[in-house]
């Protein structure tokens, strides 16, 4: 099974519940708990397919500013991280002691970090799409 099934399943159990309930036949209940469970898959198998096709037509733009939005942001997300995580950490004492009134900033990661984890797909779904074989490389 994969992860849209699965979430999809947790997300339509409590109405295979309610149909178990009203449905006495159990070979019905089991038909229309199993026909909401794919109306719900392929919905949400349509919608991928939708954003993949809206992605595509971004990427083939000529305009920078209509296909290079990605990149953008995820070398803004490098470069925070870069600052936040090295260069803060390192040489913020220095600066601290020898230029006394400045204070060293720092970035908010909480808000960086999850817009990063999207662009580099959503935690853990790309290494999942690679174990199962189903990636481009």
């Amino acid at each position: 099974m994969s992860i849209v099934t699965d979430l999809v399943s947790g997300l339509t159990a409590p109405i295979a519940g309610l149909v178990s309930e009203f449905i006495v036949d159990k070979d019905k209940a089991a038909e229309l708990t199993y026909k909401i469970n794919t109306l719900a898959v392929t919905q949400a198998h349509e919608i991928d397919l939708a954003q993949l096709a809206v992605n595509q037509k971004e990427a083939q733009h000529p305009s920078l500013f209509v296909s290079g939005w990605r990149p953008a942001v995820g070398w803004i997300c490098a470069l925070a991280m870069l600052v936040e995580f090295l260069l803060v950490p390192m040489a913020g004492p220095f600066i601290e002691v020898y230029m006394a009134p400045v204070k060293m900033w720092h970035l908010d990661m909480a808000t960086m970090l999850p817009v990063l984890f999207g662009l580099l797909g959503l935690g853990g779904l790309r290494s999942y799409e690679k174990v199962k074989g189903v990636s481009r490389k």
